[in-house]
């Protein structure tokens, strides 16, 4: 049986932060449970960007019983004007006794603000309970926050032999149900995912999000340096969602001119022959998108891995051979000359959907791209 303790209640409030995740946009995930007099009295989360924050939704449900209760928040309470109120200000006009807080907020704006100010009204306050896992439940705001970059999950599913499809470009399907049903829940987790001008020419693909319940459907977001996306592309004549097409100076005025008309946003990175990517990730995040869910094909793949975009990786493997010299693969780039400067994952985690397996982890950058 579990204690009732503040660990107890604080997991709990790192649940109630995960149930919206890929909701709150470049806002974070946080949670929030207030206690008093060992009673649950008010529960909430953030829900979604410009709407109440956690502790707002937990204490309009604690009501008068606030009052000297204690709130367990996952995210240090904010201490700055945004859309909303600050939420520090709440705390202390509705007397809360004790906030105990799981991480501080890397937000410059927030960033140790908030805890201080709580101190300073006499509020007992106490922080790093389950720091690491706020932490990880933030890790796509953590970076966006701070750099302004966008975080850049690198999805790919493969058989056993590192084919993501075969000699023939056949490659539907690799891996099983289980395992493409949760790469449906990381696209709604992601606020854009990314593919290749190949992809788009051989598969025609939606990249929408198609779960048991509706689910957010991402950005669409094309790297084509020439802009040879046809007009006709389901990515341009859909509509579901924004679809950005990343582009050079080289690509024809006409065609750029045409896709705009057609409601497709073209973004320019880069005097060509390739997309400049790094550039490109700046653009998009100047546009607030904070996360990518990248698809791609081996040679993009291996272009954003060696220019180090790329902050975790999700790999599929299926308990298949399939052979073929040229079969494409999951990486194409040039590699290293020695086993020894192998790109490393560090927090490797491994689970099974199915069939299939998944090796998660973050690649561990040390050399100067």
């Amino acid at each position: 049986m579990e204690l009732l303790n503040d660990e107890y209640y604080m997991r709990l409030a790192l649940q109630l932060a995960a149930g919206p995740a890929g909701q709150t946009g470049i806002n974070p995930n946080v949670g929030c449970v207030v206690v008093k007099d060992g009673r649950i009295v008010g529960m909430g989360a953030h829900l979604q960007r410009g709407t109440a924050h956690a502790e707002v939704h937990a204490l309009n449900m604690a009501g008068d019983q606030a009052e000297g209760a204690t709130a367990y928040v996952t995210l240090e309470p904010c201490s700055h004007h945004g859309r909303t109120p600050p939420c520090c200000d709440r705390l202390i006009r509705e007397k809360v006794k004790r906030v105990v807080v799981a991480c501080k907020d890397p937000n410059p704006l927030v960033a140790g603000e908030g805890i201080a100010k709580l101190r300073s009204h006499g509020i007992e306050v106490e922080v790093g309970l389950l720091e690491q896992e706020a932490v990880k439940l933030n890790e796509m705001f953590n970076k966006y926050i701070v750099s302004k970059l966008p975080f850049v999950t690198l999805k790919t599913a493969s058989t056993l032999d590192g084919k993501i499809a075969a000699k023939t470009g056949d490659s539907k399907w690799i891996t099983g149900e289980a395992a493409r049903a949760y790469v449906h829940t990381l696209r709604h987790r992601h606020q854009a995912i990314m593919v290749g001008i190949g992809t788009v020419l051989h598969d025609d693909p939606q990249l929408t999000t198609r779960l048991t319940v509706p689910g957010l459907h991402p950005v669409r977001i094309v790297v084509d340096s020439l802009l040879r996306i046809p007009p006709e592309a389901k990515l341009v004549t859909d509509r579901t969602s924004e679809t950005i097409v990343l582009a050079t100076e080289q690509a024809p005025g006409d065609k750029a001119r045409r896709l705009q008309e057609l409601g497709v946003t073209v973004l320019i990175s880069g005097s060509g022959p390739q997309v400049d990517l790094p550039q490109a990730m700046k653009r998009l995040g100047e546009r607030e998108i904070g996360s990518i869910l990248l698809e791609g094909g081996g040679t993009l793949n291996g272009a954003m891995l060696t220019q180090q975009l790329v902050d975790k990786l999700v790999l599929f493997f299926a308990p298949k051979l399939i052979g073929g010299y040229d079969a494409p693969g999951t990486f194409r780039f040039a590699g290293f000359e020695r086993m020894s400067e192998a790109l490393e994952l560090d927090r490797v985690t491994v689970e099974q959907f199915g069939k299939d397996l998944c090796i998660s982890g973050y690649p561990r950058y040390e050399r100067e791209v």
